[in-house]
């Protein structure tokens, strides 16, 4: 048989084929749609209702408030309300409030190997983390989803990301992507999928890899995916969920790529992304003389449990420097309790850290904590676009988490590993 990519194995399966060929267009049927608050029922429902369809399979549709938690305004208060009505009519598996949507879908088991997964968000190629292809759409694609059960792909060229070597201690999954949105731009993925291997990549964690095939939106991509492994199988074999028969979900050698770019891991630093994109990120060294108002731990790529457990790591018996406000929004409520078990919530609160709802917050632009005018943020989140995160003369610099911890207590853009022991820890 002809060697082919991941995508196209999933693809082909979805869409009833023994194979698929990029370029090729094919209806595919849908696994799984998750919608949140801000895209999902107030967009879709008035389509469905004018279509006078329902859904083609409540149990495959899951619903997560995540954009207008805690719904502090009226605006937000009446969404929620909404949101939440919708989701006892239609009878679908519903998160309130429970955390940020790309996270709180794995954790409750929802995906697995070989699915092929639509959500509402232009974040959701997170799911190609478990091996699954998954891409955003907007709310009208969404209502045909909802409808039918169906979408129709384009079948994508694959272009393979690879990273040989070992990240260094203070380096992680956040400074890998920044480094591509520099290397390849933010049209670099050309809505292709593209797919991360490579030893680097095995060794990473799950959250580490949801990181990276979140961001593959942020290289333009339309799915960002990674090969399931046993580190996959285990991870989901501890949250409830199940792998299934996931070998054989691997590009086969010889497959045909788009193109294929080799990074080395080991000789990678810390960065830090000036604002206001992504792709200007450079080593984190060559912004240090930049002073910060705000330092930000939240997001789905910046405030899961091993982002917040590797920044207390930091904190700890250390606080802000002076005239910097700390803020800390826990990506998932699962994971602040197990950090809150464990003492890291507490360390958080001994540096007099601002603790914020488990929900996408300032990230998107949402809440009362949106930066105010000429503030200069250091930040976990994917993207520091102009006006994203607050006001449009705020000024928001990109980094790991590790690098945001470290630039809160220095008062300055600073390397995490000035605060590392000569171990590494």
């Amino acid at each position: 048989m002809m060697a082919t990519t991941l995508a196209e194995k999933i693809i082909a399966r979805a869409s009833g084929r023994q194979a698929v060929t990029p370029g090729e267009i094919v209806t595919a049927k849908v696994d799984l749609a998750m919608i949140h608050d801000s895209g999902g029922p107030r967009r879709v429902e008035p389509i469905l209702r004018d279509l006078d369809v329902g859904l083609f399979d409540a149990t495959k549709v899951v619903l997560i408030s995540d954009h207008f938690v805690p719904g502090d305004t009226d605006e937000g208060a009446r969404i929620l309300e909404l949101t939440r009505n919708w989701a006892r009519e239609r009878k679908v598996a519903f998160y309130d409030g429970e955390g940020i949507c790309h996270v709180v879908l794995p954790e409750r088991g929802h995906l697995k190997p070989g699915m092929f997964v639509v959500g509402g968000d232009s974040h959701s190629p997170t799911g190609g983390a478990f091996g699954a292809y998954m891409f955003g759409v907007g709310a009208t694609e969404m209502a045909g989803v909802l409808a039918t059960g169906e979408i129709w792909i384009k079948v994508p060229g694959t272009i393979l990301i690879e990273w040989t070597g070992l990240l260094s201690p203070g380096v992680t999954a956040k400074d890998m992507m920044l480094t591509l949105c520099a290397r390849l731009g933010m049209d670099g993925g050309g809505y292709q999928a593209v797919e991360y291997a490579g030893e680097a990549i095995r060794a990473l964690s799950m959250q580490e890899r949801m990181t990276l095939s979140n961001m593959a939106a942020e290289l333009g991509a339309q799915a960002g995916l990674i090969a399931p492994d046993e580190t996959t199988a285990d991870w989901l074999d501890a949250v409830g969920g199940d792998a299934g028969d996931w070998h054989g979900l691997a590009t086969d050698a010889g497959a045909t790529l788009l193109a294929h770019h080799v990074f080395d891991a080991a000789t990678l630093e810390p960065q830090a992304a000036a604002p206001h994109s992504p792709a200007n990120a450079a080593p984190v060294g060559e912004a240090a003389d930049v002073g910060i108002d705000v330092a930000y731990i939240g997001a789905c790529t910046g405030a899961k449990y091993e982002d917040l457990k590797a920044v207390a790591a930091i904190l700890k018996g250390r606080e802000p420097a002076s005239g910097v406000e700390l803020m800390v929004a826990p990506a998932s409520r699962r994971d602040q309790e197990r950090a809150a078990s464990e003492g890291i919530m507490a360390v958080f609160e001994a540096a007099g850290a601002h603790i914020l709802p488990n929900a996408c917050g300032i990230c998107a632009g949402y809440g009362s904590n949106r930066l105010g005018e000429g503030v200069t943020c250091i930040s976990s989140t994917a993207r520091n676009f102009k006006g994203r995160m607050g006001a449009a003369s705020s000024r928001v610099w990109l980094a790991s988490p590790l690098t945001v911890a470290a630039s809160a207590v220095a008062g300055r853009i600073a390397d995490p590993r000035e605060f590392m022991r000569g171990d590494g820890q």
